[in-house]
């Protein structure tokens, strides 16, 4: 019985029907490992990456920032040149009878809107071309501080309009995405936390240190140099019968050091209590300034707002003054 000696195996396939082996190769896939198969990220899509976002482009709105502030130095001259502010709230109150039915008419006729756009348009933003025009909030602000407050106090308001609002629109455009945005509200007054006032989160801190920095220099420029017409407010002095209180009060240590200090600041001749009203007043009106344009009051405009409540702020800020000094 003779057995049949099977083929050795072999790196080739079986054969075909007809018996014969066939020589070509048996194909084996690969399973592609996920080295061989994940292709490096290439230089643009890493780049894409790690870029981050691009900043939109910042409209400075030179020529309406521009017409912004020269309204202070319009007003400054006015003021030392002894102007009649009587007929500067004419002149606006004629001015404001023209362009608010002007305002009015561009909202009821496109032909117009196209117009007065054409011609007005670079001094407005965006979003008053479908509201009320900034112009007429600006003018019954002026109107209001020049005809219920005193001329000087209406002055510095309306500087203050004019430069520190401009200047906190502007630094708060430069670098108020690199500092914190303002918080939604501050306490009106310390732990009393139902009396708060409103601020606007979409301002920044930057734009607010810069208003209340020129709001400051502003005060100080105007009352400390150029025209000091209340300076009997703001020379602090010591009360009639302090050293006598403080023999009465403190060690004779004490008191002798502070009777020492006291002559000696007499004996310098200095207006040390002039500096320190100047300084009070600085601090006290650049807060004032930074905050009552941060206020966030709704609907309202900051060009009606913002003069109304500094110069507000100011003239009673004088009132106290006042009161503890009894100076008029």
């Amino acid at each position: 019985m003779s057995v049949e000696r099977q083929p050795p195996s072999s790196p080739y396939s079986n054969g075909n029907a007809n018996g014969s082996a066939s020589r070509s190769p048996v194909r084996q896939r690969k399973r592609p490992s996920s080295s061989a198969t994940a292709s490096p990220p290439s230089d643009s899509s890493t780049s894409l990456k790690q870029s981050k976002p691009s900043r939109p482009p910042v409209d400075w709105e030179i020529p309406r920032k521009t017409l912004h502030s020269s309204i202070g130095f319009l007003t400054l001259y006015l003021y030392a040149s002894n102007g009649n502010p009587r007929t500067v709230v004419y002149v606006l109150s004629a001015a404001l009878a023209f362009i608010v039915p002007c305002d009015i008419l561009r909202f009821r006729s496109a032909r117009f809107e196209k117009l007065f756009e054409r011609c007005v348009g670079f001094l407005m933003r965006e979003s008053e071309k479908k509201t009320t025009n900034g112009v007429i909030w600006y003018i019954i602000g002026v109107i209001f501080v020049l005809s219920v407050y005193p001329l000087d106090i209406a002055t510095v308001a309306i500087l203050i309009l004019s430069w520190a609002d401009t200047a906190a629109s502007t630094v708060g455009r430069l670098l108020g995405p690199y500092t914190a945005p303002l918080p939604r509200s501050i306490p009106l007054i310390p732990f009393v936390p139902f009396l708060r006032l409103p601020l606007a989160p979409r301002k920044s801190l930057a734009g607010f240190i810069a208003g209340s920095v020129t709001g400051a220099a502003i005060v100080l420029g105007f009352w400390g140099y150029f025209y000091p017409v209340r300076d009997a407010q703001l020379d602090f002095h010591l009360p009639a019968g302090f050293i006598e209180a403080a023999q009465d009060t403190l060690p004779a240590q004490v008191t002798e050091v502070v009777k020492q200090s006291v002559e000696f600041v007499q004996g310098l001749d200095l207006s040390v209590g002039r500096w320190i009203g100047l300084g009070t007043l600085g601090t006290v009106c650049g807060l004032i300034s930074g905050t009552a344009e941060a206020l966030d009051l709704g609907s309202l405009d900051d060009n009606l707002t913002l003069p109304i409540i500094s110069g507000g702020c100011i003239w009673g800020f004088f009132k106290v003054l006042e009161y503890f000094t009894g100076s008029s």
